[in-house]
């Protein structure tokens, strides 16, 4: 067998020594190049395998399989299906759905280089020896089971043929504002409640990353049933969203800070894939930390443009800062152009947006002595604010409110600096910036400030010798 993979596949490679390993392993396997239909309609042609897997329950049986190999394989898990013959019956079970779709632990943990085709096989036979999946029938249940049957083969091709006709009919999906938010601790949750309260979205779906039953917080969620609010632990639930918003956190054993931010990466390299797999025109929102290098990290597994992958960076603060400047120090017209910019954290800095010049010198000298002195004071009064939960996930909800709006509003977000006050590395620093549906828009240009400048390229230089160090 002659194994090759078309140019969508963006790890090729990677992608064929996969499945030369299930090949050698597994031989009655079969593989083919067809098309799949996803939920919303759109289809894709894409690498499977059919075959039987040996399952010891009681007796032995032979059940068969079906895998799907997304084009951002092996960043992204399969997508699994029973493929039953005439004469079987699926067996609804927590592993099995009423279509065949199968859900394990494995393929929601999905992580490269830590999980394979082999290993989700392996785990899938585990689980089908606790729950036989399938089941078989009587002659005569296997002729009224054939119609059905034909119908689950198309199921098992793609995921509706009733959204397909749709689809064709409409020319696309349904086209809604919706939001998917992955993560689902304080912070996640503190998002969804913070976008719900805003009437941001028309939908928003919750990514459950964790292990086991829903607990906490999200059992919450489902108790109280927010209105327009999803919990799913699918990846493919976030497809077409227009917003999504990352907000996990490894909470591994990592020792030192860079063990701490690989571990994230790790965690990123089974996320982002998929995400922009099911929603390839959103913008990527990230709220992880460390924000400057999670928004990097997510514009390089993505293969997004910059425009539409950024952090949350300093917007929080820049809105604090312009609130101190207008209602506590009465500064109204400062405000207006005041920013905190660069790293989040100590070493943010405030800057200023470009504005027209004084004409007399002496004026020009008074007015920014008089601008730093009222600076310094609303800086002192930021230093005592901490970031909660909640108040990042209001932040949030006002960045997607922007962009979902296309309101065209000026935020300070992490996007890609380099390029900017003469930083030459890939990093991402928060800088003003024009939001819309799209993203960033346009970058605002800064008043000329030497200490600024070289602020931002201090700052610029520790994030790219940190990034340097990861394992992408």
């Amino acid at each position: 067998l002659i194994f090759s993979s078309p140019s969508q596949y963006k790890f090729r490679d990677l992608t064929i020594e996969e499945l030369k390993n299930v090949s050698k392993a597994y031989p009655n396997f079969t593989f083919s190049m067809n098309t799949y239909t996803f939920k919303d309609g759109s289809q894709k042609d894409l690498l499977n395998f059919s075959g039987t897997v040996p399952v010891k329950y009681g007796n032995s049986y032979n059940i068969p399989i079906r895998l799907w190999i997304l084009d951002s394989h092996p960043f992204a898990p399969p997508i699994c299906f029973l493929k039953p013959t005439a004469n079987m019956s699926i067996s609804v079970g927590k592993h099995v759905d009423a279509r065949g779709r199968i859900y394990l632990p494995y393929l929601q943990n999905w992580s490269h280089p830590k999980s394979t085709l082999i290993g989700l096989i392996k785990e899938m036979i585990a689980k089908f020896e606790e729950e036989l999946p399938l089941y078989s029938l009587s002659s005569s249940d296997a002729a009224r089971q054939s119609e059905l049957l034909s119908y689950i083969a198309k199921i098992t091709e793609g995921e509706d043929t009733d959204m397909k006709k749709r689809s064709k009919i409409g020319g696309k999906s349904e086209g809604c504002n919706k939001i998917t938010v992955v993560g689902a601790g304080d912070l996640g949750i503190a998002c969804v409640l913070a976008v719900a309260a805003k009437d941001v979205a028309d939908k928003v779906v919750l990514l459950d990353l964790s292990e086991g039953a829903a607990k906490g917080g999200t059992m919450d969620l489902e108790i109280f049933a927010v209105p327009n609010v999803e919990i799913s632990k699918d990846f493919s639930a976030s497809a077409d969203s227009k917003v999504v918003v990352l907000t996990v956190n490894s909470l591994g054993n990592a020792q030192t800070y860079l063990e701490v931010i690989q571990s994230n990466v790790d965690l990123f390299r089974g996320i982002i894939p998929a995400v922009s797999h099911y929603s390839q025109n959103a913008v990527l929102l990230v709220a992880s930390h460390p924000v400057e290098v999670m928004t990097f990290v997510s514009w390089k597994l993505s293969s997004f443009p910059k425009s539409r992958v950024i952090g949350v960076g300093a917007n929080l603060d820049s809105e604090r800062f312009q609130y101190i400047l207008t209602n506590l120090l009465k500064a109204e017209v400062l405000a207006k152009d005041a920013w905190i910019i660069g790293e989040q954290g100590e070493e943010k800095v405030p800057s200023w947006s470009s504005c027209n010049v004084v004409a007399n010198q002496t004026e020009a000298m008074a007015a920014r002595n008089s601008r730093e002195k009222v600076t310094n004071r609303a800086m002192e009064v930021l230093k005592g604010k901490g970031q909660r939960s909640w108040s990042v996930g209001l932040s949030v909800a006002d960045l997607t409110d922007s962009i979902l709006r296309d309101k065209r509003k000026v935020h300070s977000v992490s996007t890609l600096a380099k390029g900017c006050c003469n930083i030459n590395s890939e990093v991402f620093l928060s800088l003003p910036c024009i939001l819309g549906i799209s993203g960033v828009i346009e970058m605002v240009r800064l008043e000329e400030d030497p200490r600024v400048q070289e602020k931002l390229q201090s700052s610029a230089g520790s994030i790219h010798d940190l990034q340097q160090q990861l394992k992408l």
